[in-house]
């Protein structure tokens, strides 16, 4: 009996297209492939691009250029590239790198196995949809054979593509109108994962504030969903990713608070706190109106914590501009934020606003600005939490120290912490009295187990 190919798959880029390896590892697992021991060894790798950044290009292609000569020993190994940068560079792909066997986009993920089953026989096949198929991009059934990295917890999309217009933003061109999946079905695959141990749901979506728009044609359906998930029983946390500033609601606030599974955990992305950049980003909002909502998710959410994107020298953005971002940045006293120096993306407004692009030095230099001014308040932030006593939801041993673990707290913060004894195993819930805190993590010392794990071992069903 012939032993069953191995495959291997490597992401670049959001939490979105982590999710979607976790889709794309259980499908190729469906048709009777297992995961590879490494990616060395793979019979099949896939690149799961990202087009987000500048350099995710670079990326990818001096990752292919490691792979040609494995190719080359090994003809019988198969390569994909799908994803955001294989839907926006479907052309070029195969002229840059010839090796590659199969490109696919992101509007047509599921019939990745089936584009290589038939490139081993007719050769390099490129199949990208212009478009996404609405049948298959409201189908749950990639997202149920899903191989996830931690058991006890799942991201779960709710939307595909999104209908904002962000000058800077490639996603709208690589990802396709908004597209959100019904309402039954979500919680359908929330109760299976329930079943299956998982505790915690991170809801993904571009604009998760817009959920259920283009189905009821009134209003959103999100705060309602936060409601309906968080009434199933097993589901202990709730977290989503990634709200706009302009679509954040009241009721989605009101149904944060109310819903004991909701996080005090919220992402809210910013970008700039000049509002002529951010009319020029076309967001949607000013810096005031996004200080509003915030201070009004502050009042209704005890102890949330809240995070936000950044991004620095967006074109035109003058010192005093810049300013104007630290102010607002320094007010809104933020947890943590992800921080970007701005970078042009063909097919994007702000990639032709080439006059206005800032010296590289300056917007370093500003990027170090910001990162002061954001470690402070992290670090103020922790410190604040010593002497508490958090839930934590074990992941397993710590980065940091092998004698400790880490896990997270309801609000998303890492917390390193040693235990002796009994090992405490990943996914329980436990209390931790928190001694020491750092700008990025928490330090903390063990009081006692909750709950022991409740996931169970997935057993991948294999197509006939």
């Amino acid at each position: 009996m012939s032993q069953p190919k191995t495959f291997a798959i490597r992401t670049f880029g959001c939490q979105m297209n982590e999710h979607d390896s976790e889709r794309l590892a259980g499908l190729l697992m469906s048709n009777g492939l297992v995961p590879a021991e490494s990616d060395a060894d793979a019979d099949v790798v896939v690149f799961n691009t990202c087009t987000i950044r500048e350099n995710a290009d670079l990326k990818l292609y001096s990752a292919l250029g490691h792979l040609k000569a494995e190719k080359e020993r090994r003809p019988g190994m198969q390569i994909a590239v799908g994803g955001c940068m294989a839907q926006k560079d479907r052309g070029s792909i195969l002229e840059r790198a010839d090796w590659v066997d199969v490109v696919f986009g992101t509007y047509n993920l599921a019939q990745a196995p089936a584009l290589l089953r038939r490139a081993a026989v007719e050769g390099p096949i490129v199949d990208v949809w212009d478009a996404p198929d609405h049948a298959a991009a409201v189908d749950m059934a990639p997202a149920l054979y899903a191989v996830r990295e931690l058991p006890w917890a799942a991201w779960m999309t709710i939307q595909t593509g999104c209908d904002n217009t962000c000058a800077y933003c490639i996603v709208p061109s690589v990802r396709g109108e908004e597209i959100s999946r019904p309402f039954d079905d979500l919680l359908r695959e929330a109760e299976l994962l329930a079943a299956a141990g998982v505790t915690e749901i991170t809801v993904l979506g571009q604009n998760v504030n817009s959920y259920g728009r283009d189905i009821t044609k009134r209003r959103p359906l999100f705060a309602d969903l936060l409601r309906a998930l968080g009434d199933i029983d097993g589901i202990e946390r709730l977290r989503f990713t990634s709200p706009h500033p302009k679509d954040l609601r009241e009721e989605t606030i009101a149904a944060m608070a109310e819903t004991a599974a909701v996080c005090n955990q919220l992402h809210l992305p910013l970008q700039s706190g000049s509002d002529r950049v951010l009319t020029g980003m076309r967001r949607g909002y000013t810096a005031e109106r996004y200080m509003e909502r915030l201070a009004s998710a502050r009042a209704l959410v005890p102890d949330l914590a809240v995070t936000t994107d950044l991004i620095v020298g967006f074109p035109g953005e003058t010192d005093a501009e810049f300013d104007e971002t630290l102010a607002v940045v320094a007010e809104a006293d933020f947890d943590s934020a992800y921080t970007f120096i701005f970078s042009p993306r063909e097919g994007t407004r702000a990639a032709l606003m080439t006059d206005e692009f800032i010296d590289d030095a300056v917007v370093k230099e500003r990027f170090a600005r910001l990162k002061d001014v954001l470690d402070r308040s992290a670090l103020r932030k922790h410190e604040a939490r010593v002497g508490r006593r958090e839930e934590v939801l074990v992941e397993g041993p710590s980065r940091r120290n092998d004698q400790a673990i880490s896990g997270r707290t309801r609000q998303g913060k890492l917390v390193h912490f040693p235990v002796t004894g009994t090992p405490v195993r990943p996914g329980a819930l436990v209390e931790v009295d928190i001694t020491h805190g750092a700008p990025y993590h928490l330090l903390g010392e063990l009081v006692s187990v909750l709950r022991e794990p409740k996931h169970k071992r997935r057993i991948p069903v294999v197509a006939s």
